[in-house]
C-alpha cells in the first residue's frame, strides 16, 4: 500500500478526531513518564538468519537486493487488516508475528563487479552487508507519540528503538528515512556500478521507489525490470525448500497447536449439530485455539459437512452439521514465527463411520500410506509421491466399477486420466511460512527434485463424490473424504509430523469418544 493512501486515511480520521495540537499540551503530555523497559534479548532465530541471507546474496554478486516487509492494507475506510510480513522478509530477518509494517531489508553489495564463480554459503566470505530499515519509536515529547495512529505508542503500544531492534535481530539497523539515499548509492548501468532488484508485489511504495531510481540511473525499467525482480522472488522462494533445524522445530510446534485446535472442534461438535451454522461453530473453535497459542490461522479454515466436502475450497462454512454427516476439516495454526501446519481430517459427526463412509475413508487412507512409502524410498522425486497415491485411488475406483476403463489404462498419461474426476488436485505441496510454500521455485527444484532431508510437505489424497454425480453408485453420492498429513524428510527417511493426530477409523472413533464424554 502506498504512503499516499495512508496519508489520506489519516486525513479522513482527522475529520472525526479532535487532538490537541498546541505546544502547551505537547509539553504536558511529554512530561513525567517512568523509565522504559529496555531488556531486549536476541531472538534465537537470529543465529540462523545470517546463513539464509548469505546463501541468497551469493546468487546476486554486485547487486543491491531490496526485500520489503510489506505494509498495512485497508480493510474498510480507515481501518486495516492485521499486518503479516511478506514470508521472504520474515524468513531473512526472523521478524514474524504482526511486527514492523513498512520495514525493508536491504542486502548492499560489498563488491560492484560480479564474481566469475558463485561462492558457497558454507564458510564463504560475505558478499553483501545486510541493513534493516524501519521506523523506530519517537520520544514521548514528540507529537508522534500521541497523535500518529500508525507509529505512536498511545495507539500501537511500545515500539523498539534502533538499538533494541539491532539486539533482537543481530542486524545493522537504520531509520527508514535514510532508505532512499542508501538505495541510490552507486546505482548505474556502467561497469563497476551497482544494479538493484526488489521483491515484487511486496510493497507498492518501495517498488515504485526502486523503479524511480532505476529510471534516474539509466537502469532497465518496466517489463524488463520485472523479469529481473522475479528472479529474486524465485530465489527467495527456493531458499525455503530445505528447512534448517530451527524451522523444523517451528513446524513441529505448529502441528502440535493444530492438534489442540482439532480437539477443540471435536469438543464443540454437540453444539455445532444444534446450530444452524454448525460448520461455523467448529471453525470458531479452531480459530480461538490458533489465536490463543499462535499468531492465528495459517489459511482460511475449511469446515465442510456432508456434500460441502466435495467443494475443494469450501470456506463459507455456513452450513449445518447433520447427524450422520462426514465433516471434512482442513485447518492449520500459524505460529508467531509465521510457520504453519496444514492438516485435514474427515470426521463422522456421530462419532462412528457408516459402512460406506468407512469404505471410502479407508481407500483414501490406503493412498496416504502408499504415498508415505514412496517418500521413504531412496531416490524418490517429489512427483513420485503423487503418482503412488493415484495408483491406489485408481485401483479402488476400478474395484468399485466406477472407472470406464481399467486403472492401468486410466493412469496412463494418454489414457484419459478418468480417476482424476474424483481426485482433481495434487497430492502434495511444500509447507512452511506459506501454506503452499516455495511456490515460485523452478520445476526442477520442486516437482522434479529428489527428496532431500529438510524438505517439509503434505500428503493429502482424497475422494470426492458429489451428490449429483450420476457416474458413481447412489451410496457414494454426497461423500467427500480427504486425509492430510505433514511430512518431514530426514536422514533416515520420511517422518509424519502429524502422527499423533488420529487418522485410522478405529483411532478416530476412540479419539472422538474420549473428547465427547
Amino acid at each position: 500500500m502506498s504512503d499516499s493512501v495512508h496519508i489520506k486515511q489519516r486525513e479522513y480520521a482527522a475529520t472525526r478526531m479532535r487532538q490537541p495540537r498546541n505546544e502547551t499540551f505537547r509539553e504536558f503530555i511529554g512530561e513525567d513518564w517512568g523509565p522504559r523497559h529496555e531488556n531486549t534479548t536476541r531472538m534465537r532465530v537470529a543465529d540462523f538468519t545470517p546463513a539464509r541471507r548469505m546463501k541468497l546474496a551469493s546468487q546476486f554478486i554486485g547487486e543491491r537486493l531490496v526485500i520489503p516487509a510489506g505494509n498495512l492494507r485497508i480493510r474498510s475506510n480507515d481501518t486495516d487488516y492485521r499486518f503479516r510480513a511478506h514470508s521472504s522478509f520474515a524468513h531473512l530477518t526472523g521478524l514474524g508475528g504482526e511486527r514492523e509494517p513498512g520495514a525493508v531489508l536491504v542486502l548492499h553489495p560489498l563488491m560492484c563487479t560480479p564474481a566469475t564463480s558463485t561462492p558457497s554459503a558454507e564458510g564463504a566470505q560475505p558478499t553483501h552487508e545486510a541493513v534493516l530499515y524501519f521506523h523506530p519509536r519517537a520520544s514521548r515529547s514528540s507529537e508522534e507519540f500521541y497523535a500518529d495512529s500508525r507509529h505512536g505508542e498511545f495507539w500501537v503500544g511500545p515500539r523498539p528503538s534502533l538499538q533494541q531492534m539491532a539486539t533482537a535481530t543481530g542486524l545493522q539497523v537504520k531509520h527508514i528515512d535514510s532508505l532512499r539515499s542508501d538505495l541510490s548509492k552507486d546505482l548505474g548501468a556502467d561497469e563497476g556500478c551497482v544494479r538493484i532488484r526488489v521483491l515484487p508485489q511486496a510493497d507498492e511504495a518501495i517498488s515504485a521507489l526502486v523503479e524511480e531510481l532505476r529510471a534516474q540511473n539509466s537502469l532497465p525499467t518496466g517489463e524488463q525490470a520485472l523479469q529481473v525482480d522475479q528472479e529474486l522472488a524465485r530465489a527467495t522462494s527456493q531458499l525455503r525448500l530445505i528447512k534448517d533445524s530451527w524451522e523444523i522445530e517451528q513446524m513441529k510446534q505448529a502441528v502440535a497447536v493444530t492438534a489442540k485446535g482439532f480437539e477443540a472442534m471435536i469438543a464443540a461438535l454437540p453444539r455445532a449439530k444444534k446450530h444452524w451454522r454448525g460448520e461455523r461453530v467448529l471453525e470458531g473453535a479452531f480459530g480461538a485455539k490458533a489465536r490463543e497459542e499462535g499468531n492465528g490461522l495459517g489459511y482460511e479454515t475449511i469446515v465442510a459437512s456432508g456434500n460441502h466436502a466435495n467443494t475443494l475450497h469450501w470456506i463459507h462454512n455456513d452450513g449445518p452439521v447433520h447427524e450422520g454427516d462426514l465433516v471434512l476439516i482442513d485447518a492449520g495454526a500459524e505460529l508467531d514465527s509465521l510457520y504453519t501446519a496444514d492438516i485435514t481430517r474427515t470426521l463422522p459427526s456421530s462419532g462412528h463411520f457408516s459402512h460406506t463412509q468407512r469404505q471410502v475413508y479407508e481407500a483414501v487412507l490406503d493412498a496416504c500410506e502408499a504415498a508415505l512409502r514412496q517418500a521413504n524410498t531412496p531416490g524418490s522425486r517429489f512427483r513420485d509421491v503423487h503418482d503412488a497415491a493415484m495408483k491406489v485411488i485408481a485401483a479402488h475406483l476400478e474395484e468399485w466399477g466406477v472407472l470406464p476403463v481399467s486403472a492401468e489404462v486410466s493412469l496412463n498419461k494418454d489414457g484419459g486420466q478418468y480417476h482424476r474426476r474424483w481426485m482433481p488436485h495434487g497430492t502434495s505441496h511444500h509447507l512452511g511460512m506459506d501454506v503452499h510454500d516455495c511456490a515460485q521455485a523452478k520445476r526442477e527444484l520442486y516437482q522434479d527434485a529428489v527428496l532431500q532431508p529438510g524438505m517439509v510437505f503434505t500428503i493429502e489424497p482424497g475422494l470426492y463424490f458429489r451428490s449429483d454425480d450420476m457416474k458413481v453408485p447412489q451410496r457414494f453420492r454426497g461423500i467427500g473424504v480427504r486425509i492430510e498429513d505433514d511430512i518431514l524428510i530426514t536422514d533416515h527417511g520420511a517422518e509424519r509430523l502429524s502422527e499423533d493426530i488420529p487418522r485410522t477409523v478405529e483411532d478416530i472413533e476412540s479419539w472422538m469418544a474420549r473428547l465427547l464424554l
